[in-house]
Parts: C-alpha cells; structure tokens; sequence
C-alpha cells in the first residue's frame, strides 16, 4: 500500500498521527487514559461523538459545551462574591493591600507596571496570542493549538464579560490609581483572567512536545509567573482590587481545567479512531 508524501499508509494526515505520538503523554502520564469512572463516561462519549463529527468536530463541540459551562461558573462566582462581600469577608484584604501597594510607588516604576500590564490588556494580549497561535500551528501542521488558544481566550472573554455585566463593582477611587484611567466594572479582572488563560493554554500547548522534566517545569513557571505578575500590576496600579484579582485566577484555573479535559477527550477520540483501524491483533497504543 501506497505512502501519501503528506500522510500516513492509510491516507490519514501526518499532523493527526504526530498528535497521538507526540501529545498523548506528558512524562509519564497518559492523556488518554482515564482512570476514574467519571473520566471513562465523558471518553466514552467523546468516542461516540467522534464516531459522527470525527474528532476536530467532537472537540469543538465539548468546547462549546464548555463555554456554557464556564459562563454558569461566572454567574456562580459572582454570586458567591456578592455574599462574601456583603459580609464583609474577603473583601476586607482590599483596601489594606490597595494601601500598601500606593507606599510603593514612584514614577519610574509606575511607568514600567503600566507598559507591563498593557502586554496583558485589549491590544497586547490578542497579538502575544495570534503570534503564539502562528508559531505553534505553523511548526506542529495542526489545527488543534488554534482551536485550542481560540477557544480558551473565547471563554475568557466571556467570563470576563459575565462578571462585569452581573456584578458591576466599582473600580479603586481615581484618586488611588495610577494613570490613564478605566471606568469599566471592576470584577473580574479581565487582564488578569486572560492573562492566566492564555499563558496557561499556550504553556499546556508546548509542554505536550516537551520531552525533559525540566522544558516542562520552565515553560509552567514561565506563564504562572506571566499571569501572577500581570494580576498584581492590576492591584499595584489601583486598577482593581485584589479581590478582582483573585476571582479572575480562580476563573481562569476552573477554564482551564475544562479546555484541557477537552482536550484529552479529543486524544482518546483519536486513540479509538486508530485502533478502528489497526489490523486483528495489532497494537493501537
């Protein structure tokens, strides 16, 4: 049988068996393998809807689903923070750490915090996304990092949107912020949120192909300390408040979760896919 130059013998595309080779583990850890009851359902029907939309189709639908599922995660948190704060609970770090961060300032550092926090706002953030999203479709021949950062920033977005619109809490006073100004409700922190995701997805994207302990731990301490710098500029600004800040990491940790478990479900898809058609008595792992 035949070779295609760009695929395997059976005529599948070379990017989609390099994704089950090269993505399926991490260390030692097996994406596809699912050993909770819970995860061997959501595989089987991931399977199942592989079997009719084919994987590509599958994952992107479980992404939609996730979306939804992220926006009820918002109207959730935004609840539980109206009651804490009510209370008087958490809220109460706010104004002591607002505080503090003011007796740090000075206008050189002022100066580099606000071109720092810019990289993780409306402009700067979507373009260090586009140029990742580039980087990593044009150097795997997939599909899948795109789907991947499009959609984990979707979901961001919507979440950031969410809390704003059903929250409206007020940013600090202008006079405790640092110029120029924002005047959009101030939970969650939308840098701080979009900041976590996409570091955290792009960071999930490279450690796939990283094949040392120690590519994996620096390209993880890399994004978290991306995204924990850019939530604390927020706070150190007068921007938002910690809590703002808090909610958006948590937010973004739960997204996360649900983009990358999509994602694994997409792998077992694939690993089903290529037993399918594995030949009697041929290994499909």
């Amino acid at each position: 049988m035949g070779v295609h130059p760009q695929g395997t013998s059976n005529g599948e595309p070379a990017a989609s068996k390099d994704e089950l080779v090269d993505d399926r583990f991490v260390g030692d850890t097996d994406l596809a393998r699912w050993d909770s009851s819970v995860g061997k359902w959501l595989a089987s029907r991931a399977r199942r809807l592989s079997a009719r939309l084919g994987p590509y189709g599958a994952l992107i639908l479980i992404l939609a689903a996730g979306a939804a599922v992220a926006s009820l995660l918002a109207f959730a948190t935004g609840s539980v923070y109206e009651a804490v704060t009510e209370a008087d609970g958490v809220a109460a770090l706010d104004h002591p750490v607002l505080q503090a961060a003011m007796t740090l300032r000075s206008p050189a550092l002022d100066a580099a915090a606000t071109a720092y926090t810019d990289l993780g706002g409306g402009i700067g953030m979507p373009i260090l996304a586009v140029i990742a999203t580039a980087v990593l479709v044009v150097r795997r021949r997939s599909w899948t990092p795109a789907i991947l950062i499009v959609t984990a920033a979707a979901g961001s977005l919507l979440m950031t949107i969410a809390g704003k619109q059903l929250i409206g809490r007020a940013r600090p006073p202008l006079s405790d912020a640092v110029p120029p100004y924002e005047y959009s409700p101030s939970f969650p922190s939308g840098h701080s949120l979009n900041a976590f995701v996409i570091a955290g997805i792009v960071a999930y994207v490279i450690i796939l192909r990283c094949r040392s302990r120690r590519g994996r731990t620096w390209t993880a301490a890399i994004a978290a300390f991306f995204a924990l710098t850019i939530g604390l500029s927020r706070v150190f600004l007068g921007h938002h408040w910690l809590t703002d800040v808090l909610a958006a990491w948590t937010l973004g940790a739960a997204w996360l979760v649900l983009v990358i478990t999509a994602h694994r479900l997409y792998l077992t898809s694939r690993k089903a896919e290529k037993l399918s058609r594995s030949p009697k008595g041929t290994p499909g792992s």
